[in-house]
């Protein structure tokens, strides 16, 4: 099993929802919306870089968001070919390591491309880990790595919490400490859901586009003011 973390955060991930919000109350169209999104991220991967944060994960297309227009998929999937393209020399710049978290298969090439692309350049990069939520799903996850165990003609025994980490996309990387939530929704919409087991949940009523360091900072002092048990009891 996993060590849980010291009370010094590690890694914080967060649900990026409100784009299509943001857009409406602005009278724009959504894809606009999606546009603003995609700007912010490198404000907050900026912020978490700066305050030492080792892993930060964005959940950016969950298996779920395939049933959405598909001229909305459509505007996503070039915003992440776009926004790698443009901002991958500088994150590689600032030592920063991308991994992919989800399932590759059924991208469009290019996607994929653009990806394997971003995963290649920085593999070495130690300051920080971001980590993309793409084409993503918890319980996908689960059935993925139950699947492998299943296949392995090796595994004779029970498979332990040990074992079924070793196959999830997250293997290597520790448990979230802090999920945050924009847009003030307040579920976790399939997201991490085994390593969000202990995790602290923090949700705000600012929509993604507008999500910048003063709400960072508001959501680490929240962190701070929590106690973390594990299911024991505090001093």
């Amino acid at each position: 099993m996993k060590t849980f973390p010291s009370k010094n955060i590690r890694h914080v991930a967060v649900i990026m929802d409100g784009n299509g919000r943001w857009a409406n109350e602005k009278k724009m169209p959504r894809s606009a919306g999606h546009r603003a999104g995609a700007s912010n991220v490198r404000r907050v991967v900026d912020k978490f870089k700066n305050i030492g944060l080792k892993y930060l994960t964005l959940y950016a297309f969950s298996t779920e968001n395939w049933a959405r227009p598909e001229h909305e998929i459509d505007t996503i999937m070039e915003l992440l070919v776009s926004t790698a393209n443009n901002q991958l020399a500088d994150l590689d710049e600032s030592n920063i390591k991308i991994v992919h978290i989800g399932d590759k298969m059924g991208l469009d090439p290019k996607v994929k491309r653009s990806i394997e692309t971003c995963e290649d350049i920085t593999r070495d990069n130690t300051e920080m880990t971001l980590c993309i939520a793409f084409n993503y799903g918890g319980r996908a996850e689960l059935l993925n790595a139950i699947k492998i165990l299943l296949s392995d003609p090796n595994i004779k025994d029970h498979p332990d919490e040990e074992l079924i980490e070793k196959h999830l996309y997250t293997h290597n990387i520790p448990d979230p400490d802090l999920i945050i939530r924009t847009a003030g929704e307040m579920r976790l919409s399939n997201f991490l859901i085994w390593q969000s087991a202990y995790s602290e949940y923090y949700s705000t009523e600012t929509l993604w586009p507008d999500f910048d360091e003063h709400e960072i900072e508001l959501a680490l002092h929240a962190y701070k003011l929590r106690t973390r048990k594990y299911g024991t009891i505090s001093e």
